[in-house]
């Protein structure tokens, strides 16, 4: 067990890599959007590990421990929408796209802020300041 990264900081780095990933596809959906039969992404983590977490909570001994074992074994889901925006059987409704794609912006940095804030109480803790 690694005694320097709570579970809180592991949530941080876990949604840090969705938040990656949740970019990258809705940059994906944003480039294709004129492609022809083209399926927009979608990125999910935030529903199955809220879920998991609750269950962990709900356990009577060792619920921090509980909590750590969801924590490293979530998984990060992608999947193609089913849904049809247009006549070309593409699926990017580029509005929502690019909301969605500011909305991901700010939870990055306030991930990053949460992160950096997160080392700087370990610097100061172990420069004894």
């Amino acid at each position: 067990m690694d005694f320097l990264t709570s579970n809180s900081q592991l949530l941080l780095e876990k949604s840090m890599g969705f938040l990656w990933t949740k970019q990258a596809a809705i940059l994906d959906n944003i480039a294709n959007a004129e492609t022809p039969n083209y399926k927009a992404k979608v990125v999910t983590f935030e529903e199955s590990i809220r879920a998991k977490l609750e269950e962990a909570a709900a356990r009577p001994k060792g619920a921090g421990q509980a909590v750590r074992d969801v924590l490293e074994d979530s998984e990060l889901r992608v999947f193609e929408a089913q849904e049809q925006t247009r006549m070309d059987d593409n699926g990017v409704n580029i509005t929502s796209e690019m909301t969605e794609l500011m909305r991901n912006a700010y939870q990055q940095q306030y991930v990053y802020q949460a992160i950096n804030k997160h080392y700087a109480i370990l610097r100061m803790a172990v420069k004894g300041q």
